[in-house]
């Protein structure tokens, strides 16, 4: 057996070797997952030696993650706007700039909404945590893969969030109108997928291809969502770090109202929101 401490350094020495990035906050919760402990309580347990089991299972752990595995996956949930939510590979990892999407979102409507559609919602992270936010208002979420539908109702069962799923390719099986309507869509150009991060490359396809321009599904989306809007209603949605302008562009085109984009932490317009212009 060994010190807990030697084997935190070990551990980050190695996963910095394969690059990964915060490696020391990886092994950190790596190491926490197979004590079951919290993360900072390890600070309290240098001294301690691990038994042979638990260090069996941690260089699982970490061959994997030095492979590219997200830390998620490995994990098993992560934390989303103060809720825990089981992540794997049937959906897109939630990722703290969306809980942004979320946070905006929440403050722009003073009074909860009636009806609620988190489109492409995948674990069902947006959904579900606008749902615990409004337990009055009517929540469905759509995705056309029933994977991620799976995983988005697995979540709602853990939140006790009451929720409608659907399986729907956009509106397809979408009926009535809603008050808000929220998206992360696929927005990532085809050609730059095979660029992206090991982590990010785990994510289903289907969650990330854009097209080529990668607005090819968020085109569709915005040409579509306007049949869906009540009075007063609004589409908020995640985009590309450089495609805020343009999706505001083509909002305006398509006769949206009151287009505009809001920057995430590091000040990257990232979140468009926009209104149906007949009931500005």
């Amino acid at each position: 057996m060994k010190p807990l401490l030697e084997i935190l350094q070990s551990g980050t020495a190695y996963l910095e070797k394969k690059k990964i990035d915060e490696a020391r906050l990886n092994m950190e919760h790596l190491l926490a997952h197979v004590l079951g402990c919290r993360r900072l309580d390890l600070y309290l347990r240098f001294s301690e030696t691990v038994p042979e089991a638990d260090l069996v299972a941690l260089r699982d752990l970490l061959r994997r993650r030095g492979e590219g595995e997200p830390l998620q996956h490995l994990l098993g949930t992560v934390e989303f706007c103060g809720h825990e939510f089981v992540s794997d590979h049937r959906a897109l990892i939630p990722r703290p700039e969306t809980e942004t999407l979320v946070e905006l979102v929440l403050k722009k409507l003073a009074k909860p909404p009636a009806r609620v559609l988190d489109m492409a919602t995948g674990s069902g992270c947006i959904g579900l945590s606008l749902a615990k936010a409004w337990p009055n208002s009517e929540v469905v979420l759509a995705d056309i893969s029933e994977d991620a539908l799976d995983l988005a109702r697995l979540n709602a069962s853990r939140l006790s969030a009451n929720v409608k799923l659907l399986r729907s390719d956009l509106f397809e099986k979408v009926t009535g109108t809603f008050d808000l309507i929220v998206a992360n869509l696929p927005y990532i150009p085809t050609a730059e997928i095979q660029t992206l991060s090991p982590e990010v490359k785990r994510d289903p396809v289907l969650a990330l291809d854009g097209g080529t321009d990668g607005l090819r599904i968020v085109e569709c989306f915005l040409s579509d969502a306007l049949a869906y809007l009540s009075a007063n209603a609004f589409v908020a949605l995640e985009v590309g770090h450089d495609q805020g302008a343009t999706v505001v562009g083509r909002c305006l085109e398509l006769g949206y109202g009151n287009a505009c984009s809001a920057p995430d932490l590091p000040g990257i317009h990232r979140f468009v929101f926009a209104q149906a212009s007949a009931f500005e």
